[in-house]
């Protein structure tokens, strides 16, 4: 086991295009003297699902957390998915717990410190920061803002300097790649403000072995299917659920790229037959199937699970507008993720998943037994 500090970066919506169109120098520079590897998230490629596989080292089927929001079909009520008793693997921050380590949290959706704060010892959300933090970093800007990420992460480095911290978990909001393209000044802008915090972190603790990846990507859409209506037309009632669906409806309207259906019984099988016709859907599954191809928890998932082509994203145009020039997430077009190392002994390990960097962690870090 190795006993350096340990920092995961997760950058919200870090899509590899973001490489490519941005220049970073601390990033390049770290992944020059580590590695850089293009791998994949889990599916539904959404924040919640991805975050939980990150610190449980675990895939959906295993830790529970299959979506962002939840249909509990025998109530009809649906809830977000905000805290940790819906996670049902150990976490990293659990273990270090257990074993007398100090782990920090630093997120900038307070929806990840509530869903993740399970035994962390500090933990720090850019919504609702404390006021001893301001204190000494200043006042976040708002969530909905190209500068928040690198509070966030001035955050963490700060409570790493206050005292003892063995794992730290820092992740950001995807507000700006939901926003701007690669290629925009904006995003060129977010990077920079996110590459100089990373070197900050490194300056003020050099040291650490760094991890920085994704939860998921991001790709433009412009073509809204309606899988209620489509349904309709054929005599079959449905309640789909948006697997994108959480409080930060300004990214993406809750318009995502996969689709969790509920009908009756009776009727799933002509239902997919419908939808898999159905233009702009790339593919509609059984529940059964979905779970194993997807590693998905059976329970926690529709009837039916629609995914879309490239450019699509689900939603009922009578409760929402398609916004001009949508940029979102969900289906496994933005699966694609970068995976940096750096700092640490990554011999005969091998990271193919974002899950992996925390495989690293309960293995090289906390001890292989679970």
């Amino acid at each position: 086991m190795t006993e350096r500090r340990v920092v995961v970066l997760c950058i919200d919506g870090f899509d590899p295009e973001y490489l490519e169109a941005c220049e970073m120098p601390n990033i390049c520079e770290i992944a020059k003297k580590g590695f850089l590897k293009i791998g994949k998230c889990m599916m539904p490629s959404v924040t919640n699902v991805n975050n939980v596989s990150l610190v449980t080292a675990s895939y959906p089927r295993d830790h529970g957390i299959c979506s962002n929001y939840l249909l509990n079909r025998e109530k009809n009520e649906g809830l977000y998915l905000e805290s940790g008793e819906y996670i049902r693997r150990e976490t990293i921050f659990q273990k270090a717990r257990r074993q007398g380590r100090v782990s920090v949290l630093a997120t900038s959706k307070d929806k990840l410190r509530t869903l993740l704060n399970d035994n962390v010892t500090f933990s720090v959300s850019a919504e609702h920061p404390p006021k001893w933090i301001q204190e000494k970093i200043g006042k976040p800007p708002e969530i909905y803002s190209l500068e928040i990420n690198g509070w966030t992460i001035r955050a963490a480095s700060h409570m790493m300097s206050r005292g003892p911290a063995d794992i730290v978990y820092i992740t950001t909001t995807d507000y700006a790649m939901h926003t701007y393209p690669p290629d925009a000044p904006e995003s060129q802008q977010h990077m920079t403000i996110l590459d100089n915090a990373i070197g900050d972190l490194l300056e003020a603790h050099p040291d650490i072995t760094l991890f920085i990846t994704a939860d998921h990507g991001m790709s433009k859409k412009n073509k809204m299917v309606d899988i209620r209506h489509a349904l309709l037309s054929y005599g079959i009632n449905s309640n789909p659920v948006p697997i994108i669906k959480d409080r930060y409806v300004v990214h993406h309207a809750n318009l995502g790229g996969s689709m969790y259906v509920y009908v009756n019984p009776r009727y799933i099988q002509k239902a997919i037959e419908i939808l898999q016709t159905t233009s702009g859907v790339e593919e509609a599954l059984t529940r059964e199937e979905a779970a194993v191809k997807f590693k998905l928890c059976p329970e926690r998932i529709g009837d039916v699970v629609v995914t879309g082509e490239k450019h699509v994203v689900f939603g009922d145009p009578t409760e929402i507008e398609m916004p001009d020039n949508l940029r979102s997430h969900g289906s496994v077009h933005e699966c694609r993720i970068p995976i940096i190392g750096y700092n640490g002994d990554f011999k005969s390990f091998r990271f193919r998943e974002n899950r992996d960097v925390g495989r690293y962690i309960f293995e090289k870090v906390l001890g292989k037994q679970r």
